[in-house]
C-alpha cells in the first residue's frame, strides 16, 4: 500500500494524542522566554515506540530527563512563557537542523533505533510536518508577539553524568554562540555557589550545524540568549528540581538587575 506524504502526515498523530508542543504561561510578564526542546519521551502511537523498550525510552537517548520539570518551575517562579516539545527527540530532534544526521537518528549512544532505519522521504516529511514545524512555529509566534518587548531567550536541557565511561564534572553548564553576554552573567552568578562546578560552553558548545534553538530563535532574532544544561543526577527528585530551579531563577534575577537589555 502506498500512502502519499500529505495523507500520511495526517495519520502520524491520532486525535487523542497531544499536539507537537505545549505552551505554559503564554502571557507571562517576564522578559524571559523559556523553551525545552527535549521535554518528552513520548512517541506517536503509530510508530510503535520506534522498536524500543520502555526502559530505553526512559533513558537520555529519548529525551532530557528532569529538564521539563525545571523549566515548568522556572516559568512559575519568574512568570515566564515556556514552550515545551511533546515528542521524543528520536521521533525528530527539535534542536537539530533538518539537514543534520542527528535529526532523525538511526542509533543513539550505541542503541539501534529500528523505527528510524531506512525511513522514506515521505516518512521524514511526515515527522517534520507534524512535530518539528508546529513546535518551532509556536516559538516563532510567541516571539513575534513580543517584538516590541525586550526579550531574553533561554533553552533548558539536561545531560548525563557520564559519557563513554568518563565522568562529567560540571553540575550545570551554560553555553552561548556568538553573543556571550547573557551566558557570562549567568555563569558569574552561579559561580557564587561554592558547592558546584559551572561549565562554560560545557558539556556542549553551540554549533549552528548541530543546534537550532539558539542560532535561529535566540541570536537569530538578535535576542540575548543562552542554553542551560543541568546534570541529570541533580534533578532526579522533586527536591533536586526545586534546588536547581531556585538557583537558576536567582542567577537570572541578577542579570535583570544589571539591566543589560531594555
Amino acid at each position: 500500500m502506498t500512502i502519499d506524504a500529505g495523507h500520511f502526515a495526517e495519520l502520524l498523530l491520532a486525535d487523542d494524542e497531544p499536539q507537537a508542543f505545549e505552551i505554559v504561561n503564554a502571557t507571562g510578564a517576564s522578559q524571559l522566554v523559556l523553551v525545552c526542546d527535549h521535554a518528552s519521551n513520548r512517541v506517536p502511537r503509530c510508530l510503535d515506540n520506534l522498536g524500543l523498550t520502555p526502559e530505553q525510552l526512559g533513558e537520555h537517548i529519548a529525551w532530557d530527563p528532569g529538564a521539563a520539570d525545571v523549566a515548568r518551575l522556572l516559568s512559575l517562579k519568574l512568570d515566564a512563557p515556556l514552550v515545551l516539545s511533546s515528542y521524543s527527540r528520536l521521533v525528530i530532534d527539535c534542536n537539530r537542523p533538518l539537514q543534520s544526521p542527528q535529526s532523525i537518528p538511526e542509533q543513539s549512544a550505541g542503541v539501534l533505533v529500528s523505527g528510524n532505519q531506512n525511513i522514506t522521504a515521505a516518512d521524514r516529511a511526515c515527522r517534520v510536518k507534524n512535530v518539528f514545524v508546529p513546535y518551532h512555529h509556536a516559538i516563532n509566534q510567541l516571539l513575534a508577539a513580543r517584538q516590541n518587548t525586550p526579550t531574553v531567550f533561554l533553552s533548558l536541557h539536561s545531560f548525563s553524568p557520564s559519557l563513554e565511561g568518563q565522568q562529567r564534572p560540571w553540575h550545570i553548564g551554560i553555553s552561548s554562540w556568538r553573543d556571550h553576554t547573557l551566558a557570562t552573567l549567568l555563569i558569574n552568578a552561579l559561580k557564587k555557589y561554592d558547592d558546584i562546578l559551572v561549565g562554560e560552553n560545557e558539556p556542549y558548545a553551540i554549533d549552528p550545524e548541530f543546534d537550532y534553538a539558539i542560532p535561529v530563535h535566540g541570536e537569530g532574532r538578535g535576542l540575548p540568549s543562552a542554553m542551560i544544561e543541568i546534570r541529570q543526577d541533580g534533578i532526579r527528585t522533586a527536591a533536586g528540581v526545586a534546588v536547581w530551579a531556585e538557583r537558576i531563577a536567582k542567577a537570572y534575577r541578577e542579570t535583570e538587575r544589571v539591566g543589560f537589555i531594555g
